[in-house]
């Protein structure tokens, strides 16, 4: 059994990977609306299953209230026979996979993103395969290995900018933006006519950064993005997606259209300051949604755009699954583990509740993206890797200490921007391909895949 990676370095790259980052200590209860079955009806014969449960997640703000309020409840009338209890962690990724090389760790629990999908059949039990479950369920192959699916999502993220209506309106600034260019212009006319800040890095957290890398395949409409990283030298060459989002960061931080003092940022005070117009827009998961509006002083002022970019005509909006409920492979009460997954997926609504898209095809699409609706935005799903290429772009990632899903080369590029580093974009961009080339040829090596022939 390999030893799980726990470094920040050892984050997967899954599309939606940091959604949840902002949901441990916000203040966001959602509305949830789980309804009791009354004996199991909606997910089987509930009173044949028996045995106590441990759940562990990451939602410590909502945990009292509605995981042990609603849910609790509400499942175990539909599985009586159960007793279910929950264990909220503020530092969950921190903190579980040290537990997980320890054994103990519970029975559900959200998989952390440091485990590589050739660890999950070591620490967690296989739910169906692909095919079986595809059918029903978004997401599944994004903890997937071997055909066999470890985990369900709890909710689905798309991806864009989170922005303030009536800031964009005082400006005059129609929406959606078809271009980086349209954007970047349009945050010049919020700075030339708004007092707001036109957009909010949230630098010194570190992690609202990383969101801007979820948009990759959205310029380019391409759900074999990703997977395509691993045959490239440099992703970050000119007219690739990667090279899109990082220009325009760089070109809105250089023409100083973000907060004066980038590395003073604060991730809490940030959602009030959108919601009343001091803050104009974010790049931020659709998961924030929710916990804007709650923080606003008018809800409705807060929209969210697709990325400012358009493939004949269309927008796109890369789409992923959140945190994934799994069973622990030593769990003692796997049937009734299992139970509370199908529950909480297909009854307990919470994908709804916090406006995310819901795992089920057959679920409503969420309130929260009604102007992805209206405009047609088309999401896009990253198409699952070759069962011999499962986690190598992760691997060169890795390799190369590139850091995709991670802070550091992102806050780099603002320093560039604000002349606070001396280097050039096109400099951070070089070292990046380089430091990509360089893994790819370890990862290839570890994977057993020649390097020619590609």
């Amino acid at each position: 059994m390999r030893r799980l990676l726990t470094s920040t370095a050892a984050v997967v790259l899954l599309m939606g990977v940091v959604a949840a980052c902002g949901d441990d200590d916000d203040d966001d209860t959602g509305a949830a609306s789980a309804q009791s079955t009354g004996g199991g009806d909606a997910a089987g014969d509930g009173g044949d299953i028996e045995g106590s449960i441990n759940v562990i997640h990451q939602r410590t703000d909502i945990n009292e209230e509605i995981f042990e309020g609603v849910y609790k409840p509400a499942f175990e009338a539909a599985y009586p026979g159960v007793e279910v209890n929950f264990e909220a962690i503020t530092d969950y990724e921190g903190e579980i996979p040290v537990r997980m090389n320890g054994g103990d760790y519970g029975d559900v629990l959200l998989i952390p993103n440091s485990v590589a999908p050739e660890q999950l059949p070591d620490f967690f039990e296989p739910l169906g395969t692909i095919d079986e479950l595809g059918s029903d369920y978004r997401f599944v192959t994004e903890e997937a290995f071997g055909g066999e699916v470890y985990g369900l999502p709890i909710t689905g993220n798309a991806n864009g900018v989170l922005y303030n209506r009536a800031v964009f309106e005082e400006a005059g600034v129609e929406t959606p933006l078809e271009s980086p260019e349209a954007f970047l212009e349009a945050l010049r006319a919020i700075d030339e006519n708004t007092d707001a800040i036109p957009l909010y890095t949230n630098y010194a957290a570190g992690w609202p950064l990383t969101q801007w890398e979820t948009n990759r395949g959205s310029i380019s409409a391409d759900e074999d993005y990703l997977n395509d990283l691993a045959f490239t030298d440099a992703p970050f060459a000119e007219g690739t997606d990667h090279h899109v989002i990082y220009q325009l960061m760089y070109d809105i931080a250089a023409a100083g259209l973000i907060e004066e003092d980038p590395t003073t940022t604060d991730w809490e005070s940030s959602k009030a300051l959108l919601g009343n117009g001091e803050i104009a827009s974010m790049f931020l998961g659709s998961w924030a949604i929710v916990q804007f509006r709650d923080a606003a002083d008018d809800p409705d002022d807060v929209g969210y755009m697709p990325f400012p970019s358009t493939t004949e005509g269309t927008y796109f909006s890369t789409v992923g699954g959140d945190y994934k409920f799994g069973i622990a492979s030593n769990s003692d009460n796997k049937e009734a583990a299992r139970a509370w997954i199908d529950w909480f997926v297909d009854e307990s609504n919470y994908a709804v509740d916090q406006g995310g898209i819901a795992p089920r095809y057959d679920d409503p699409f969420p309130d929260e993206l009604a102007e992805f609706e209206e405009i047609g935005v088309e999401l896009l799903e990253q198409a699952p890797p070759p069962p011999d290429q499962a986690g190598l772009v992760d691997a060169i990632d890795q390799a190369g200490e590139v850091g995709l899903p991670d802070p550091p080369f992102k806050q780099e590029i603002i320093d560039a921007a604000r002349g606070e580093s001396g280097r050039t974009l096109d400099e951070i961009f070089a070292e990046l391909n380089e430091k990509w080339a360089e893994g790819k040829v370890d990862a290839f090596e570890d994977f057993g895949l020649p390097l020619d022939g590609e």
